[in-house]
């Protein structure tokens, strides 16, 4: 199966997801999620990336990005995973054993508007759509709970989407998604598909040549 092509480009806005081998639970102690939040901390810092949501799972991670040059994103990635990973590894004495995520990173380009509210909603809904939680607050390695929670310290770990958070966003993050955008997304996390409008999503796939990518449907994915 080909891989599909990476788009790696300053300002535009990005969903990454990633799973741990052989989908295992990896993050399930409370020190194994503040370790996933203190390197990305740590990521932020070192190579100046806006992260405007995420949420961290037992067996994957979920980010939404907007890089600021090209070539950032994967730079990013790349320190994230390997830092996380060795440290991962030194709090449970398994220095040596390898990676802990299933391989690359997947990830996609998003309209920079309403589609990546729906995005955002998406990645901060993950443990409340899992039925991990009965309330979004209870889920403390997740954007929403800095954004909501956090000290103003903590909340700079997050930067504005350029689209503003709706006024009344407690009760818009806690509402679900349709079906329809659920599988839409899913469907842009398993191809590589721009998240967008139609005429938006047809110009990202010519200018990043990502028809192969398109066509590729790749391994569905569960409980992302």
């Amino acid at each position: 199966m080909a891989r599909s092509l990476r788009v790696d480009i300053a300002d535009q806005c990005y969903h990454v997801i990633n799973r741990a081998s052989a989908r295992l639970s990896i993050f399930q102690r409370t020190e194994e999620f503040g370790l996933f939040e203190s390197v990305l901390v740590e990521a932020k810092e070192k190579l100046d990336m806006r992260i405007l949501a995420y949420c961290c799972m037992p067996n994957h991670f979920h980010l939404v990005l907007q890089p600021r040059h090209d070539g950032d994103l994967s730079k990013f990635l790349y320190w994230f995973t390997l830092t996380l990973t060795a440290r991962w590894h030194a709090i449970h004495g398994t220095t040596g054993y390898g990676h802990i995520f299933q391989g690359r990173y997947k990830s996609f380009l998003i309209q920079n508007d309403r589609h990546l509210l729906t995005v955002i909603r998406y990645v901060e809904r993950n443990p409340l759509r899992a039925s991990l939680i009965q309330n979004l607050s209870e889920w403390r390695c997740g954007s929403y709970y800095r954004r909501m929670h956090g000290s103003l310290k903590q909340r700079e770990l997050l930067s504005p989407p350029s689209i503003p958070l709706p006024n009344d966003y407690v009760q818009w993050v806690q509402k679900a998604l349709s079906d329809s955008e659920v599988q839409s997304i899913r469907e842009s996390v398993n191809r590589s598909k721009p998240f967008g409008a139609d005429n938006w999503r047809d110009v990202m796939v010519s200018r990043f040549n990502l028809q192969a990518s398109i066509r590729n449907k790749g391994r569905p994915l569960k409980g992302s």
